[in-house]
């Protein structure tokens, strides 16, 4: 008895109770009894052995003879699964017999399981060029879901105006000039600063290569051109883009987290026509008045440098001006400038709405939709200049 417990306090088993496997060999097929405790304190001893009957199986039929197993847990069940799953990929025949009730049942729950890790487990990445393939159909696919989004709230939104006389739920005039405090008058102070700085900048690089040509004069021609065409109306829009688009999205966001837009439905309100009608509106308003001071501050800082860098003085600087430019010239900035805001403003909204239930899905809608807003702006911009060059605007 002494001996037997100091056996079992040292985690080695008694030798009764080792798990044993007779091996023999019968017309070509493998025989194996396996005998003893196999469990989870034993099997260990055995792991060894069980892989290489695994190898010496292979090419041949195998039976398993469990009848003789005085103790089987999972340990035990598994480690047989796993040499039968063996030899059934390697295309061997394998049989089991002998099993009582309850090893064919843990049997069967064990070889279960195995088979749900194995379908669980991730399949193989395939190559780069088809990872590539796919990354490309999803960007078509969400663009194609972006734009259809788009036109549903740009639609939603001139029906939720619901601009009509007598009807309880019209146009709030004062929710419209409240988002255009906010979002133009707001804004004054970082457009004119960064207008002037591009213009200041496009005058010192154009002046610093006319010299060599003698043809300091033509830096107002090319300021003027430059700014009231394209930087002008696109500076503003990209820094609109980027402060007040992504505050319509964080706010419809919010709103969203928070179930204040189904409220909204609830009490029978269009939150198209109460959220994203008065920011639109405001946008198609303000942007083209912040033009109109952006492309002043370009031109003031424009001045200042050619005057100080290149002897031109103000007065000079806005007589060439005047020959340099005309009616078409102004006209395109202001043309191009509702179509920007209308971009900025329904990428902004859809991608509030889009936002989930967690702080996480907030923030990527945001940065999401200042990063789309930039890059339609940017587009749209080109296809202007491309049509406007076409019909010699």
């Amino acid at each position: 008895m002494l001996t037997n417990a100091t056996r079992e306090s040292s985690g080695a088993p008694a030798d009764n109770s080792r798990p044993r496997i007779a091996e023999t060999e019968e017309g070509g097929v493998l025989h194996c009894a396996l005998s003893g405790v196999w469990t989870t304190r034993t099997v260990a001893l055995v792991d060894a052995e069980m892989r290489k009957i695994e190898r010496k199986a292979r090419g041949r039929a195998m039976v398993l003879d469990l009848s003789k197993i005085e103790k089987l847990d999972t340990a035990g069940a598994w480690l047989i699964d796993r040499l039968m799953t063996s030899l059934a990929q390697n295309g061997v025949e394998t049989s089991i017999r002998g099993q009582n009730e309850a090893a064919s049942v843990l049997l069967e729950a064990v070889g279960e399981a195995s088979r749900q890790d194995h379908e669980l487990q991730p399949p193989r990445q395939p190559n780069i060029i088809i990872r590539a393939l796919e990354l490309l159909g999803r960007a078509v696919y969400a663009g194609r879901d972006d734009f259809l989004a788009s036109m549903g709230i740009l639609g939603a939104t001139i029906r939720g105006g619901q601009m009509k006389l007598g009807r309880g739920h019209s146009v709030n005039p004062a929710a419209i000039f409240n988002q255009i405090d906010r979002m133009g008058v707001g804004a004054i102070p970082v457009v004119v600063l960064m207008s002037a700085i591009v213009g200041a900048i496009v005058a010192q690089q154009g002046a610093l290569q006319l010299r060599y040509f003698g043809a300091d004069i033509f830096v107002v021609d090319l300021v003027g051109i430059l700014v009231l065409r394209e930087l002008g109306v696109l500076m503003t829009a990209i820094m609109i883009a980027g402060r007040s688009g992504s505050a319509i999205t964080a706010e419809i966001g919010s709103m969203k987290m928070r179930e204040e837009v189904d409220a909204l439905t609830v009490i029978g309100l269009n939150p198209v026509g109460v959220l994203v009608f008065p920011r639109l509106v405001a946008l198609v308003i303000a942007l083209p008045c912040l033009t109109v001071a952006a492309n002043f501050a370009s031109l003031g800082g424009a001045i200042l440098v050619s005057w100080f860098y290149s002897d031109i003085a103000p007065a000079a600087f806005i007589d060439r001006l005047r020959s340099a430019i005309d009616v078409s010239t102004i006209a395109v900035g202001f043309i191009k400038a509702p179509f920007m805001a209308m971009v900025i403003g329904v990428i902004a909204s859809v991608e509030g709405l889009k936002v989930g239930g967690s702080a996480e899905s907030l923030g990527l809608h945001v940065t999401a939709s200042v990063v789309k807003s930039i890059f339609v702006v940017v587009i749209l911009d080109g296809m202007f200049a491309i049509f406007f060059a076409a019909i010699d605007f």
